[in-house]
């Protein structure tokens, strides 16, 4: 098992397979996929982090989120209608099937915040908990 950062102050242990898919992302991705991670694990640092579908997968209570790495960016998956209008804003980066595809010079141009609301409407609060943040 290796560990990463979630909250500051706090270790998150990730599976191993999750650890090498992390470390096989192209480097000009990595940072984008370590920025969502990083807000992800800052607004849920008790989160499950798996590998479902063979790619990360954040569980929090019944819900999932699943990022994944492509040629273009990174891809956010699971949010089902819950991305607090997140691709009402940017419809430009929604799929066919709802996934929301970011590519990091698009990222780049969205606040932390912004991608916050969207993980944390996804991922809603586990037994009425508020996320951490």
């Amino acid at each position: 098992m290796g560990k990463n950062e979630g909250s500051p102050g706090r270790e998150q242990t990730v599976d191993e397979a999750v650890r090498d898919y992390i470390d096989a992302i192209p480097a000009a991705h990595r940072p984008l996929f370590d920025r969502l991670h990083r807000l992800i694990l800052a607004a849920y640092p008790d989160a499950a982090v798996v590998l479902s579908y063979k790619m990360p997968t954040y569980k929090v209570g019944r819900s999932r989120l699943c990022l994944g790495a492509w040629k273009h960016g990174v891809s956010i998956y699971g949010q089902q209608g819950r991305d607090g209008g997140f691709t009402a804003r940017h419809p430009e980066l929604r799929t066919s099937t709802g996934t929301i595809r970011l590519r990091p010079q698009e990222a780049a141009g969205i606040p932390d915040e912004e991608l916050s609301d969207l993980v944390r409407s996804a991922l809603g609060s586990p037994s009425g908990a508020e996320p951490a943040g």
